[in-house]
């Protein structure tokens, strides 16, 4: 009998390692500077990128909308970021990096970027081409699509919901009675 490796256990292990070696530094991060690794990513995506709505910056940095928006009100506390209404379309809130985010970005080690710098500057060009290959690829057989809210709907066309979707009438009465015929 031949014994394959679990090529799929070894690459998992591999991102765990990855993960904890993150939130090791996230931690330290924390403790040295009041700041975790996701404010970081997204104050200093916000520097890099320019003001943007924070959905935008969610979608950049791989985070929900709901997280990011969590991470931007505890930077907006700690005067890191400013949210202004967008002048072009007084509808949209835009994301601005304050001097005291800034300031932060100066002095706070980026997470795990210098040393992964540092390792990938020992690899030959073909070498560091062919990780970043590899780790895309990976990326792309774990990623989730982006469902939005699809997966709370029905997927069925509309047409088939309406005629199947029972409507209810709420009266002041009590419960809501399904009304004949769906209308």
């Amino acid at each position: 009998m031949t014994l394959h490796p679990r090529y799929d256990l070894w690459i998992l292990r591999s991102l765990r390692r990855i993960m904890r070696a993150a939130d090791v530094q996230s931690r330290r991060l924390s403790a040295e500077y009041s700041v975790t690794g996701p404010q970081v990513l997204c104050l200093q995506t916000l520097h890099d990128d320019g003001p943007m709505t924070a959905t935008a910056l969610a979608k950049l940095v791989h985070l929900s909308s709901s997280t990011v928006v969590g991470i931007i009100d505890r930077m907006e506390q700690k005067d890191w970021v400013l949210r202004e209404r967008s002048l072009k379309d007084r509808r949209q809130i835009l994301l601005h990096v304050t001097d005291e985010g800034r300031d932060l970005l100066g002095r706070v080690p980026s997470p795990m970027q210098d040393r992964l710098a540092r390792g990938l500057e020992e690899l030959s060009e073909k070498e560091q081409n062919a990780l970043a290959t590899s780790v895309e690829r990976i990326v792309e057989l774990l990623e989730v699509p982006d469902f939005g809210a699809a997966p709370l709907l029905e997927a069925s066309p509309i047409e088939d919901s309406i005629a199947t979707t029972p409507v209810v009438r709420v009266d002041g009465d009590g419960p809501g009675k399904p009304v004949p015929g769906g209308r």
